[in-house]
């Protein structure tokens, strides 16, 4: 389970973990039993704190065994038990994953194995929030950029010259979600005399994705069952005497594939129709 697996990164960062579920204490306790989990599984088998947090899904027909069952998300609360921040998706079947959120929103490393381009010109490092390719689950992929000292690459919006793009060849594997690049600082170029945005030293570029649902995953894994996605990276460099010729780097994120969780309880633990 993602949660369990991000337990010690979620509270390093101070903060405490606990799941809600419709579900009864016995059915909670033999899925933390199946899936090793050490954080609080809550029961809440009348649905009282999924109404109250107003997310309940109102798509189940009462009399339903799934009806009571709450839209997927996350809130953080603090100690005072208001909620700061909350995160949920229209689809039931996709939600955001606590390691995108603690990479995006709380600055944490990220946990995949970076991968790493160094030349004349930059060092680039591709990384991810996780490791780990589960369906339906939004993600950040992150892009670290070091420019050589005195070198710069020209910020998107440039009039004239080559901006930054960086490209994803997600296909069925991922959608990618809209983002946008970090701000960049005006640089005056006295030769010339223009004023251009552009960017100089450390950059971090993030973006997120929500992968594909399982069928679509499956048949696109390696034999060795990594899901891998695919990118580029293109730029001008420029340093104080000179501007070199446009670079495309090639970018590739490797992730290990897991499917959905689908064993149910004993059958006498199951909710019944009503």
């Amino acid at each position: 389970m993602e949660l369990g697996r991000e337990a010690d990164r979620i509270k390093k960062q101070g903060l405490g973990l606990a799941a809600i579920s419709y579900d009864s204490p016995a059915v909670l306790k033999n899925f933390a039993d199946r899936q090793r989990i050490a954080f609080p599984l809550l029961s809440d088998p009348d649905s009282k704190i999924i109404r109250a947090f107003g997310i309940l899904n109102e798509t189940i027909p009462p009399g339903n065994a799934l009806y009571g069952i709450p839209y997927p998300g996350t809130f953080i609360i603090d100690p005072q038990g208001k909620v700061v921040s909350k995160y949920f998706e229209d689809d039931y079947r996709e939600r955001v994953s606590a390691s995108d959120i603690l990479t995006r929103d709380f600055g944490q490393s990220t946990e995949s194995a970076p991968g790493v381009v160094d030349n004349r010109h930059l060092r680039i490092q591709s990384t991810a929030s996780t490791a780990i390719a589960l369906p339906g689950h939004r993600i950040s992929l992150i892009l670290d950029v070091d420019l050589k000292p005195k070198m710069h690459v020209y910020a998107p919006g440039v009039q004239g010259y080559i901006p930054i793009h960086w490209t994803l060849d997600a296909g069925p594997a991922a959608r990618p979600h809209e983002f946008n690049y970090p701000p960049s600082k005006m640089m005056r170029l006295k030769v010339i005399r223009e004023t251009v945005p552009v960017y100089r030293g450390h950059v971090r570029i993030q973006r997120e994705i929500t992968f594909g649902p399982e069928n679509q995953l499956k048949p696109l894994l390696t034999p060795a069952g990594e899901l891998v996605l695919k990118g580029s990276f293109r730029y001008q460099a420029c340093d104080d005497r000179e501007c070199y010729l446009p670079v495309v780097i090639p970018l590739e994120w490797r992730f290990r594939f897991e499917g959905l969780e689908r064993e149910r309880p004993p059958e006498e633990l199951q909710r019944k129709l009503q």
